[in-house]
């Protein structure tokens, strides 16, 4: 049982970390030339992402309430907040690491209940 349950939260917070590789490939198109075949493609490319992560999202939803996979959603924020740091030379400040603190608290007292 726990098993399980370990395994289908690390498929939901995979299934998250996916979808915030749409925001690097969105961030990247956004570089290029409006129109141009640059664009398109990266554009085409996080169309892509984004039909594979609702898929696979529609499958999660039937493993946790609905309440508690959307709680976890909260996590992108701080993905987010990573992949612009890394990719992009973003700074990370002390009040998003507050919120990123607030966020995490928050998705851990939710699984504790239930």
């Amino acid at each position: 049982m726990l098993n399980s349950r370990i395994r289908n939260i690390l498929l939901l917070h995979l299934a998250i970390l996916f979808r915030s590789g749409v925001g690097i490939v969105a961030k990247t198109a956004s570089a290029y030339r409006f129109l141009s075949l640059p664009f398109f493609k990266l554009y085409a490319l996080e169309l892509l992402m984004l039909l594979a992560y609702a898929f696979f999202w529609q499958k999660i939803l039937k493993k946790f309430d609905l309440s508690v996979a959307y709680a976890n959603l909260g996590v992108y924020i701080i993905w987010g907040l990573i992949w612009g740091a890394v990719f992009f030379g973003e700074q990370i400040k002390l009040n998003n690491v507050i919120g990123a603190l607030v966020v995490i608290s928050g998705i851990v007292v939710l699984f504790r209940k239930q």
